[in-house]
Formats: C-alpha cells, sequence, structure tokens
C-alpha cells in the first residue's frame, strides 16, 4: 500500500448518499483498525450523465471508475450500494467485507400523505426502476408512470415543486440520509419484493494478502447472515442472466437454522410473473456453510424460475439452473 500504514483511503461516489454511508462504514473500520480514513471522492459516468440507468449499461456504470481508482491504488477500499455491484467477479478485486444490511423495503414518498393504495388515477410516479415499473402496473395499472433520474433530493423536490406526485425510493438510503419523514407509505416486501441487495453494502478490496490493520477493520464490518442472504439474491441474478432492463426481484433472509430465498421475474408491463420460493438448512451459521446453502438455494430458484418460463417474460439469457 503506497498511502501510510495509519491511514486507510475509503473510495466513494460523491453523492450525499453515497457519502452518507461511506463515512459510516469508514467509521467502523477506524475504531476496529485503530487507523485514520481519508474518505476519497471518485466521480462516475453514472454520476454525471442524464441518460436512463438501462441505456447506460445498469447498475455497473456507478461501479466502474470505483474499481479503476481501486486497482490504481488511488484508494484501499471503496464502498458500494451492494445493487449497483455487477454480480460477475471483477479481475484483481473482492468483496471483503458486508455490513449489516439495513431495511430493504421500497418506500412511497407522496404528496399529501397519500399511500399506494389511495393516490388518485392519473397519478405521476417516479421511477427509473424496471422492476418498480412493472411492479406498479401490475398494482395499479391506472397511473402514469414517468423513467426519472438524479439523486435523492432532486426526486423528492420533482414531488414538492408538483412535477411528480410521487416517487419510488429506497427505505435504506432514505434512512442513512436522514429523509425518513418523507415517507407516506412503506411497502411490504412480501407484496412488493425488492432489488437483490437492496439495503446491503458491499465493501471491495483488492486481491492478495491485506495490511492487518485494513483485514482487522473489514472482519468489524462483516455481517455473515446479510453476506449470505445478498448472496443468494445475487445468484439468482447471475444465474438467471439478467439483463439491465429485466424486472427482477429477489429477497433472502436467515431465520433460525433456515435460509429462505423468493424471487420474482416480472414482465415490464407488468401483466405476468413468475414467482420461486425455496429453503436451505445450512450445517451453520458458518460463513462456508451460509455460503453452500446460498448456493444450494439459488440454484434451486433459479431452475424453476427458468423451468416456468421466466425467460419469455423477461431479457433473461439463463436457460438452466446454476
Amino acid at each position: 500500500m503506497s498511502a501510510a500504514a495509519s491511514v486507510i483511503r475509503v473510495g466513494t461516489r460523491g453523492s450525499a448518499l453515497a457519502l452518507a454511508q461511506t463515512k459510516a462504514v469508514a467509521a467502523k473500520i477506524a475504531a476496529a483498525s485503530g487507523s485514520e480514513v481519508e474518505i476519497v471522492t471518485i466521480t462516475t459516468h453514472g454520476d454525471t450523465s442524464t441518460d436512463s440507468l438501462a441505456s447506460l449499461g445498469g447498475t455497473g456504470v456507478f461501479a466502474s471508475a470505483l474499481r479503476e481508482a481501486l486497482l490504481a491504488d488511488e484508494c484501499d477500499l471503496i464502498v458500494h450500494s451492494l445493487k449497483d455491484l455487477p454480480t460477475a467477479p471483477h479481475p484483481g478485486l473482492r468483496i471483503g467485507a458486508v455490513p449489516k444490511r439495513a431495511d430493504a423495503r421500497d418506500a412511497l414518498c407522496a404528496r399529501d400523505g397519500l399511500t399506494l393504495a389511495t393516490l388518485p388515477a392519473g397519478a405521476r410516479v417516479g421511477t427509473g426502476s424496471p422492476r418498480r415499473v412493472a411492479q406498479l402496473r401490475a398494482a395499479r395499472p391506472d397511473l402514469e408512470v414517468v423513467d426519472i433520474r438524479g439523486n435523492v433530493d432532486t426526486r423528492l423536490g420533482r414531488v414538492a415543486d408538483g412535477d411528480l406526485d410521487a416517487v419510488i425510493l429506497a427505505a435504506a438510503g432514505l434512512g442513512r440520509l436522514g429523509r425518513l419523514d418523507a415517507v407516506t407509505d412503506l411497502l411490504d416486501i412480501n407484496d412488493w419484493p425488492t432489488a437483490p441487495g437492496q439495503g446491503a453494502l458491499a465493501v471491495e478490496v483488492r486481491d492478495g494478502r491485506l495490511e492487518r490493520h485494513l483485514e482487522a477493520g473489514l472482519r468489524s464490518v462483516e455481517h455473515v447472515t446479510t453476506r449470505a442472504s445478498v448472496d443468494a439474491e445475487r445468484l439468482v441474478l447471475a444465474g438467471l442472466e439478467a439483463g439491465c432492463s429485466a424486472p427482477i426481484a429477489a429477497s433472502a433472509i436467515v431465520d433460525s437454522d433456515m435460509l429462505f430465498l423468493t424471487a420474482t421475474v416480472y414482465s415490464p408491463d407488468g401483466t405476468a410473473k413468475v414467482t420461486s420460493s425455496h429453503a436451505a438448512t445450512p450445517d451453520s451459521h458458518a460463513a462456508a456453510h451460509l455460503a453452500e446453502s446460498a448456493d444450494d438455494v439459488a440454484g434451486r430458484v433459479v431452475a424453476e424460475l427458468l423451468g416456468n418460463g421466466a425467460a419469455e417474460l423477461a431479457p433473461l439469457q439463463g436457460t438452466k439452473g446454476t
């Protein structure tokens, strides 16, 4: 590491949300490692472009510049929103830690305290997510869905200004920014499942042996059951070989001695969906056993989704179970 051993350089996007979540992780790493931390802000193409996320190539557009900075030794670790991270491993890098997950639900932020059920017909609801578009069209085909980009404040501002009647955002991001007061309806994850990895963060590092103080910092933020849950969700995404415009939801949880996983593939217009749910029983909560169970349960879910016609609903390349 080219920086002084007592300083850990933490790379992040420069948005308010990215900085808030990165500083929270960095503070824990600093306390556990006994090191100072330096926040390194990196601008990504996804931050500067106004094009739709799907047209830019999906969520990976936010990760690429961060990864390039890490490989160039401009920082020692980077913090991602896990749902922004491509499922394929990146050469030379690995996920060093997955902190405890925050609220994985979606939240409706609407004018006048309206909920999803009470929005009037024709109300304009903003989202940039193909999954949320499909879910909105399935639940409320009478609404007008508007494709939007921008940070949390920009999106909430469009509701405050009257341009939109509501937006749908991740509850975790609103919580990290102290903006839960804007929420008018928290959407139950059983009825409204969310993106693989939503609410979770990933700390990525270079492959190979790390400095002892950095390893100690990573251990302090690792949450093994969160990692198993998000691994299972992301293995579904990888197994389906989903394109960035594929409306897919996945939700996993470790409860007592079981790992439960449910995933749904929607048609883009929300008129059809395929769902699969399976469970596995890890031998213990050891990381290796949880990882085996995540792989097992995801493979069964992928096979069932594809067997039931998921590839006919959405842009998927997967043809068999993992």
